[in-house]
């Protein structure tokens, strides 16, 4: 189909294109021949009266217009498969639809652990991708990349609704030798200890509690930096190190590693996790099944086998 002398076909090979930078790669990713994905981007060039990618080096980068072009053609086919999404049907036993969703670690185990679970009885055939929290991450949901986003309320976008999913508190958490937890835990017995911290990134330096903990303007030994939070439990077995981290995901680990939580000796806010989807999907019958389901469980205090 033609629209204004333009292939229509030829725009998901434009996005594809400016996606990978790679003729080769692109083509494998569209199942064509290189042959053919070559004419494509000729084609494109012509229509656009400009080159697309150029050689730099050793590899392909994309023009100034092609960027341009690429940051509103992701809004476009975003909106094309949103009405396509609207009028499609919609079965969760027979679907395979795959739904790429933006979570912390911390929510991958305590909410889509038992959500997998679950889908495995209802809805066998669906695919879940769960990508880290990144810089571009509001960038690849406003562009359709994301179907949903679960974030703290001080990292949500203010492009797009959002709906609090559910909050968790933070505690202390240490090995159960930790002479520490052999009373009530002071201020000054959390200070004097070591900590095991969670870094995030370049941007987000530390987590959320961390930011909040750096707040109150009171040094603490944080020699031990981990990139997870999964990772945190682990690194306090054995040591008298402490760490503050989600009472949902400590009460999980203390099945499985020796280890014990403490409340806070101070006042402490806790953490509001927010879901956002693009508004032109929000009545996509796919998304808000998959919302649904997180909402089951999210609203539970523990992860029972729902």
């Amino acid at each position: 189909m033609r629209f204004k002398g333009l292939d229509l076909n030829l725009l998901l090979a434009l996005d594809v294109l400016l996606d990978e930078k790679s003729v080769s790669r692109s083509a494998e990713r569209l199942h064509l021949s290189q042959p053919a994905m070559s004419a494509a981007l000729r084609r494109l060039r012509e229509y656009f009266n400009d080159p697309i990618l150029k050689q730099h080096g050793k590899r392909m980068v994309s023009t100034p217009h092609a960027l341009i072009i690429h940051q509103e053609l992701k809004v476009v086919l975003a909106s094309v498969e949103a009405l396509i999404s609207k009028t499609a049907f919609f079965d969760p036993a027979t679907t395979s639809r795959k739904f790429t969703i933006t979570a912390s670690d911390y929510l991958a185990q305590v909410i889509f652990v038992p959500l997998i679970r679950h889908l495995r009885n209802v809805a066998p055939n669906i695919q879940l991708e769960i990508v880290p929290p990144a810089d571009s991450t509001h960038e690849l949901l406003s562009q359709g990349s994301i179907d949903l986003v679960i974030l703290p309320e001080q990292m949500i976008s203010d492009e797009f609704p959002s709906e609090l999913l559910f909050e968790d508190r933070f505690v202390i958490v240490g090995c159960q030798s930790n002479p520490a937890f052999q009373q009530a835990m002071t201020e000054e017995a959390f200070y004097t200890s070591g900590h095991v911290v969670v870094k995030l990134g370049s941007r987000r330096p530390i987590s959320v509690s961390d930011q909040q903990l750096e707040s109150r303007k009171k040094s603490r030994d944080t020699d031990i930096l981990v990139g997870s939070f999964l990772l945190a439990p682990e690194m306090v077995v054995g040591t008298d190190r402490l760490t503050v981290m989600h009472e949902r995901l400590a009460n999980i680990f203390a099945t499985r590693v020796p280890i014990v939580t403490a409340p806070l000796p101070f006042s402490f806010p806790s953490i509001k996790e927010h879901v956002q989807v693009h508004s032109a999907r929000s009545n996509d019958p796919g998304i808000q099944y998959i919302l649904q389901k997180i909402k089951e469980i999210a609203i539970t205090k523990t992860n029972p086998n729902i």
